[in-house]
């Protein structure tokens, strides 16, 4: 381990300052490492956290490699982010993790999912094309995606009709086999520059019916340890065929025949494992940064059973953020919430979490259904 990068001249960049790179923070303040981190908005929750906060687009080629000059190690928190730049400041000699390549096989859902066809990893039958085809012959109901921008359940569609087809953007797209799953999972996977790896316990996600969000997670899954080491082992093959650096979260189907379909990954911190910061030996954000400056990995044991619940804007209501019951769920053994520090909500917005950890899943889940009633997430009155 490299003690330069503690307490030292050595600095760290974080491009996109959400809340996942403000949970990053975390780990950087507790072990003093220089953080610079860019986001267009003076607001973001990664600003307090951060040593130099830029105010600028990570998109922009620019203001990457303005920035990426700057530091020892660039990461993301992510995956919009302007690919170009990555791959000059890594040319240039600035070590960039995840790197460019990896981005680039990520971040174009039709690529990814050619990438599972040509490395042999399972996954959902689909059909890339440049505009939704009016004329397919793939029966309903199918999925649509677009290629490129989608995020949180926006740019994902379930069409059952032609009608739908008319409605869709004129944009690159994949049509995808609907599954029949029983469950929905995720594992993830740390893995560092000198290529040491590990995984996290599989997790059972639970989306919401409208958003297509996630609104539960699970740890360890409700499912057999013979299905939990298939899908420990199937992410671990995602991980090698991609070689990235840092986490990989790793989305899966168990259908209902009990196989394993990889669906998406995504190549940071991720909703999947925000259980982690109480239900586990090492979170997720900590793993992370440990990852991509080459530092041994830490443990990925559980510590209790342990459940997320997402905080998300109530439906009807848009403007100056109130967490309605907070105190009420504060009062309850085992929850911790997370505040992300948005001061604007919307429907559906991602605005928080809390972790609901129990001796056992059964206790655990329930608990997690009662701070799901109490907490809400509304707007003040005078700005809804």
């Amino acid at each position: 381990m490299e003690q330069s990068k503690f307490s030292s001249p050595f600095i760290l960049g974080i491009l996109g300052g959400g809340q996942l790179g403000k949970m990053m923070l975390y780990t950087t303040r507790k072990w003093d490492i220089q953080t610079y981190v860019m986001d267009t908005n003076e607001d973001a929750p990664g600003f307090q956290g951060s040593d130099v906060f830029f105010a600028a687009d990570i998109t922009d080629y620019d203001a990457v490699m303005e920035m990426g000059r700057m530091v020892d190690v660039l990461t993301i928190e992510i995956e919009n982010v302007n690919v170009e730049a990555l791959q000059d400041l890594e040319d240039e000699g600035i070590k960039v993790f995840p790197r460019a390549k990896t981005l680039r096989l990520i971040s174009n859902k039709a690529v990814q999912k050619q990438f599972y066809n040509d490395n042999n990893i399972p996954t959902a039958a689909f059909e890339a094309m440049e505009i939704p085809d009016l004329n397919t012959k793939r029966p309903f109901p199918f999925i649509w995606k677009s290629a490129t921008g989608g995020y949180d359940g926006k740019g994902v569609q379930v069409i059952r009709n032609v009608d739908q087809l008319k409605d869709l953007p004129a944009v690159p797209c994949l049509y995808e086999d609907m599954i029949d799953y029983e469950l929905e999972l995720a594992v993830i996977v740390a893995r560092n520059a000198s290529g040491a790896m590990t995984t996290y316990p599989v997790v059972e996600m639970e989306f919401h019916p409208e958003a297509n969000q996630v609104e539960y997670v699970l740890c360890p899954a409700r499912i057999p340890n013979e299905v939990a080491q298939k899908a420990r082992a199937l992410a671990l093959q995602v991980s090698k065929a991609y070689e990235h650096v840092g986490l990989l979260a790793v989305e899966m189907f168990l259908t209902k025949d009990g196989a394993l379909l990889v669906n998406e990954v995504a190549p940071r911190p991720h909703n999947s494992g925000h259980y982690s910061i109480e239900g586990a030996v090492t979170d997720q954000f900590e793993q992370h940064v440990r990852c991509v400056l080459d530092l041994p990995l830490g443990s990925t044991d559980t510590i209790l059973p342990a459940v997320m619940v997402n905080l998300v804007g109530d439906e009807g209501h848009e403007g100056d953020v109130i967490y309605d019951g907070i105190q009420e769920i504060l009062a309850m053994p085992g929850v911790t919430p997370h505040i992300y520090g948005k001061k604007q909500t919307r429907p559906f917005r991602k605005m928080g979490h809390v972790t609901i950890v129990g001796n056992d899943m059964e206790t655990a889940r329930a608990l997690a259904q009662q701070v799901k009633e109490r907490i809400k997430v509304i707007a003040n009155s005078s700005t809804k």
